[in-house]
């Protein structure tokens, strides 16, 4: 690995040309690094080297010269630094592929996704372990921030969360910019958990949104979506403070409340009447929360955690229950302190 100073040196990869991982390859472009974007879908590659543009998942922004889109996942590989930027449930494939490719055991693997595979109930960092070969160090980068906010060069603040501190701080070093502000963590587990989770709540808040039943509800909600995710973190080893930091509290009030965010526009219209499957055929991008509020509420019955709006954001989801009900429900429970 060449010196964590030396940005001008540093060669990175981003797999997955989402809208996170379209823009995280354009902030770095920006910045004056070469940067491959790993392409997965044919006909998208051959768009974006024609007109510069991400026109499904990131229309009209002009993507930095910077920015080499490829298809081939062994050349994306052979980065010192690569950020992985796949939807959750896809990871796990592409993981086993990049394992082929994947040869320098000093390489500094970033996760940027935010979710938990529904199969397993693992976090992303932990397939990455599962299926990897061994490499210097796991990164994860998470925090509030849509991607289009970020694109247009608007404040942003996100944290770098790994074991190895010198990782964490080179990818701090290498993704900060003037509108882009990167803290470090050793919370792992904290912080990949925050990122998850609060899609979770997220689906619940536009559950209330499309209900109609205003800011109460809301703050309510956010509030005790709060305490939910720190339980089933502290249980599965992460530090209580994480939770009230940007991967937490920061990420949850933003998807909570507004409709840029997919997870909260899902429940938007699932209060508002309509049925998930048609919901989600109509969506290009992935709302992460969805599968992982299953996996999560079977991690929560595994380690004896009460989640109940997880808990009921399932049973709407996932077994047609009234959403009026199930607010009910959760307002009728066994009076307790806070």
């Amino acid at each position: 690995m060449k010196n964590s100073s030396d940005l001008n040196d540093v060669k990175v990869s981003v797999l997955g040309a989402g809208s996170w991982g379209t823009t995280l390859a354009d902030l770095l472009g920006r910045k004056g690094l070469r940067t491959t974007l790993w392409v997965r879908e044919a006909e998208l590659l051959e768009t974006m080297e024609k007109t510069g543009e991400n026109e499904i998942f990131l229309p009209g922004v002009k993507i930095s010269e910077n920015v080499l889109p490829t298809g081939s996942l062994e050349v994306a590989c052979r980065a010192p630094l690569i950020v992985c930027a796949v939807p959750t449930h896809g990871a796990r494939e592409v993981f086993k592929e990049a394992a082929r490719f994947i040869s320098d055991p000093e390489t500094v693997i970033v996760s940027a996704s935010k979710g938990i595979e529904e199969e397993t109930g693992m976090r992303v960092s932990e397939i990455m372990a599962d299926m990897l070969p061994p490499v210097r160090a796991v990164v994860v980068l998470s925090g509030p921030s849509f991607a289009r906010e970020v694109a247009m060069g608007k404040p942003t603040a996100l944290c770098a969360a790994s074991a190895n501190t010198e990782a964490a701080l080179l990818v701090q070093k290498t993704f900060s910019t003037d509108c882009f502000r990167v803290y470090t963590n050793s919370d792992v587990t904290g912080v990949e958990l925050g990122g998850a989770l609060k899609n979770i709540i997220a689906i619940a808040s536009g559950i209330c949104g499309g209900l109609g039943l205003g800011p109460n509800a809301r703050a309510a909600l956010i509030t005790r979506g709060l305490a939910e995710m720190t339980r089933l973190g502290t249980a599965l080893g992460a530090r209580a403070e994480t939770f009230s930091g940007l991967s937490g509290l920061g990420d949850l009030v933003l998807t909570c409340t507004d409709e840029m965010s997919r997870n909260y526009t899902v429940g938007l219209r699932v209060g508002r009447g309509e049925k998930l499957w048609t919901i989600m055929s109509e969506m290009k991008m992935v709302a992460e929360g969805v599968r992982t509020s299953r996996a999560v509420k079977t991690l929560a019955e595994r380690h004896g955690v009460e989640m109940p709006i997880t808990g009921e954001v399932c049973s709407v989801l996932y077994e047609d229950k009234d959403p009026r009900k199930a607010v009910m429900e959760l307002m009728t429970r066994r009076l307790r302190r806070e």
